[in-house]
């Protein structure tokens, strides 16, 4: 960690005027602003999805080629998250996030101008960059917001996760229906514009830099064992799980971040600092964060898929629009709900929060198992899913904050966010392999059989509620707060809120 100890951000003249709880509306226009990048951001995650079955047509390539333009995406941002949040500690936040939305208009416009498919990969690794502006933005809310609001903010901010992804389903399959498919890539451009110019302009430019040397050989290390891992986990249903590709990459990866630990514990400034995130509350926290991200992507993998199976072969029969609508309000119960994560953790602590986030996405999963024989029925379920996304995700950014101090707060959370992102892709593994394990023939066509989908309805339930004990499991805020006193420790937030 770097000796280099920051300024009390609290004095500053422009965090003063923003916290003092006189000029809540200049706090809640910048909070709406940071809001709306990361909804932006997110939606990049599902903005092809529509048109994934005709990009090997377009793209002039083969279906496996053609699916690295959304792995490419994943990858790039789960590698960013942690890295942006480094840097924001180290150089400002409004600064990092200026750069994430630049790098956001740069990707979709490589996308929107490039017809092949490298061009097209480029692009959509440098969009999925942009997901750095989140977890920026979240440790950023507590500079920008009076006290009462900071809860309430952090809770919409990580809500934009789950509402960009439900949003972007039904938005790009209209665009793509209704104009060229280049469109999607130029809205995109537009929209990653309007972000940068309202960040420049609208985001006080807070003296939160702490200095320090980035770790660049740390920062290599990490996107090259993440690679692997994360690359053998997606790709592994295509290649086999028994190919020496996916061996190879999936051990090599894992090797590779054992020594990117030895390394990170031994350099004096490093990327991540890993006896910090070797707490209990933040290591637990870490923890649920994978159990309820497998838990959050495993309804947006299986839903869409048995609502646009033809009812003739056992599915719902929806269009790609109408399954995109039906699972749009789900997304949308994430933003609602992200004033009562914020209440409830006010009222209750960001554990309890995260508790009951997590057991009602269990509930959720367990309505969908039972009832799945109407888009209505499944659109309940999603609602009920979603509730407990935006409750438990709002909270999880509270408690890694009470646990890390200030200036590691950007990295912390971007490291959460990193943890999400590997529950989120093992998710889209663990369920096309679950899907693909129990089919039913319609002449040359196979699809999966109703036992499959119920299946990966269980296993997201019990994901959840794995993720109940783990949370439940995270170390009382009083406990913290003494070790915090013996070790002399600051904190982002009171360890009371926890």
């Amino acid at each position: 960690m770097s000796n280099h100890q920051p300024d009390d951000q609290a004095h500053t003249p422009v965090a003063e005027e923003l916290t003092d709880g006189e000029h809540s509306g200049a706090a809640v226009a910048v909070v709406a602003v940071l809001c709306f990048g990361g909804l932006v951001a997110s939606l990049m995650q599902t903005l092809v999805i529509p048109i994934q079955p005709e990009l090997p047509r377009l793209l002039n390539t083969s279906i496996s080629n053609a699916s690295w333009v959304i792995t490419s995406t994943l990858l790039a941002a789960a590698v960013a998250m942690p890295i942006a949040g480094r840097l924001g500690d180290m150089f400002g936040k409004q600064r990092i996030m200026l750069g994430s939305a630049a790098l956001l208009v740069v990707g979709s416009l490589i996308c929107a101008l490039g017809g092949s498919l490298i061009p097209m990969i480029v692009g959509r690794a440098v969009q999925g960059l942009a997901m750095g502006f989140i977890p920026v933005g979240i440790s950023l809310m507590r500079e920008v917001t009076p006290p009462k609001l900071t809860s309430m903010a952090v809770a919409a901010m990580s809500a934009t996760l789950g509402v960009g992804g439900a949003i972007g389903l039904p938005l790009s399959a209209w665009v793509a229906q209704s104009f060229d498919w280049r469109a999607l890539f130029w809205v995109a451009a537009g929209l990653a514009v309007v972000v940068t110019l309202l960040v420049a302009f609208l985001v006080p430019h807070v003296d939160d830099s702490n200095g320090g040397h980035f770790d660049v050989v740390g920062a290599i290390g990490l996107a090259l064992g993440l690679s692997g891992v994360l690359i053998a986990v997606s790709k592994g249903n295509d290649w086999g799980w028994g190919s020496g590709t996916t061996i190879g990459l999936l051990l090599g990866g894992l090797a590779l971040l054992g020594i990117w630990g030895v390394f990170e514990l031994r350099h004096s400034d490093p990327l991540v600092d890993l006896r910090t995130t070797a707490r209990p509350a933040v290591l637990l926290t870490n923890v649920a964060a994978i159990a309820i991200g497998f838990g959050m992507m495993a309804q947006a993998v299986v839903m869409p898929q048995l609502l646009e199976i033809p009812k003739a072969m056992g599915g719902l029969g929806q269009t790609l629009l109408a399954a995109g609508l039906w699972m749009a309000p789900g997304g949308l119960m994430m933003l609602v709900f992200a004033p009562v994560s914020g209440t409830l953790i006010n009222k209750i602590g960001a554990k309890f929060t995260m508790a009951i986030g997590a057991a009602v996405l269990g509930l959720g999963y367990l309505g969908a198992f039972l009832l799945m024989d109407a888009p209505w029925q499944l659109a309940v379920a999603s609602v009920i899913c979603s509730a407990g996304v935006g409750i438990g995700y709002a909270a999880m950014p509270t408690l890694i904050m009470s646990s890390v101090p200030m200036q590691e707060a950007g990295a912390a959370v971007g490291l959460n966010g990193l943890m999400r992102s590997i529950g989120t892709t093992s998710a889209s593994a663990v369920m096309a392999l679950v899907l693909t394990s129990s089919t039913v023939s319609y002449g040359p066509v196979e699809v999966p059989s109703h036992s499959a989908f119920q299946w990966c309805f269980l296993i997201g339930a019990i994901a959840a509620f794995v993720g109940v004990a783990i949370t439940m499991s995270i170390p009382a805020a009083r406990k913290r707060a003494a070790a915090k006193a013996e070790t002399g420790t600051d904190a982002a937030v009171p360890a009371a809120q926890a």
